[in-house]
């Protein structure tokens, strides 16, 4: 995730914005203000829960990739998913709708800032979903959200 060169990496986290599991941990240690400014934001814009379903795009603190959007695929840490979730295919789609449709804190577009995203597997970690699952959502969100701008 972190070698791939783009502008922002997806954060599968949880409602409340910790990132002590999966590939989130991995993102606390390189992005050491990830975390807090994924917290301050929920807390600021989402009462403190974000829920499955939406998305939020922080500042990673870094250069490279300058963007973290967390999309939570969780309620609460370390949630197993059930087999029939739909929650990689709701993360995906709010990914995806930030991403067309948001607007930074300046007024800009999200997409003139973010040329490129990279998107671990939603749930596919600590939440238990399969990977091919996972895949199958993402593209119906792909769908969803693209078909709609044809």
């Amino acid at each position: 995730m972190l070698e791939v060169g783009a502008d922002a990496v997806v954060s599968p986290a949880n409602s409340y914005g910790w990132m002590r599991g999966g590939i989130d941990a991995l993102y606390a240690r390189t992005f050491p203000a990830a975390e807090e400014n994924v917290r301050s934001a929920v807390l600021a814009y989402h009462g403190g829960e974000l829920p499955v379903g939406e998305a939020l795009l922080v500042p990673t603190g870094v250069n490279s990739p300058r963007w973290l959007l967390s999309a939570p695929t969780m309620r609460e840490p370390g949630e197993r998913l059930a087999g029939d979730t739909v929650h990689p295919y709701l993360a995906a789609r709010a990914v995806l709708r930030l991403w067309v449709e948001g607007t930074l804190e300046h007024g800009a577009p999200v997409r003139r800032a973010v040329r490129t995203i990279a998107m671990p597997g939603l749930g596919t970690g600590v939440g238990g979903v399969d990977p091919a699952t996972c895949a199958r959502q993402v593209a119906a969100a792909w769908d969803e959200v693209f078909a709609l701008r044809r």
